[in-house]
């Protein structure tokens, strides 16, 4: 993965909040702030994840119930 050299602007709480994560876990702040957005990326694709298989069930259910009649017709003896 390619390193990008980036300059920002934080409050100046949450650059303390760096500085003691990074002190604690013996990493650099960059490495504190990189891995706060590898986290946030993570959740966010499991949001999607989340949000494709709830999507998925509902039309998987609406199925169901379209072709259940059909399925008595077929084998009537279905319940």
């Amino acid at each position: 993965m390619t390193t990008v050299k980036l300059t920002i602007s934080l409050p100046s709480n949450l650059v303390s909040l760096a500085d003691e994560v990074a002190r604690e876990k013996r990493i650099s702040r960059s490495k504190v702030v990189s891995s706060c957005l590898e986290e946030l990326a993570r959740k966010r694709f499991e949001e999607q994840m989340a949000e494709g298989y709830k999507a998925m069930a509902d039309e998987h259910s609406e199925f169901a119930r379209l072709t259940q009649d059909i399925a008595h017709e077929v084998i009537p003896e279905w319940k």
